[in-house]
């Protein structure tokens, strides 16, 4: 169990750099000689898409200890 925990956190946690963005704004960044901006965006997307990970995280961790510790009692 333990093994596995790690192992799901590991995956979460060591990503692959991810360059993503919608068509409008990836039309209005190429058209931009300066590539300052569109890494700006692609750095955003990233900040924005960890919130949601770190949260289920949270929640995780939280049941779990709970669940620890209503098994020892």
């Amino acid at each position: 169990m333990r093994r596995q925990i790690l192992i799901t956190v590991l995956f979460f946690l060591v990503g692959l750099s991810a360059k993503a963005q919608c068509a409008m704004c990836r039309a209005a960044l190429q058209s931009d000689t300066d590539n300052s901006m569109a890494q700006g965006v692609n750095n955003g997307i990233l900040y924005l898409m960890i919130i949601p990970y770190i949260l289920v995280g949270i929640v995780i961790f939280y049941i779990y200890k709970t669940q620890r510790k209503a098994d020892s009692q």
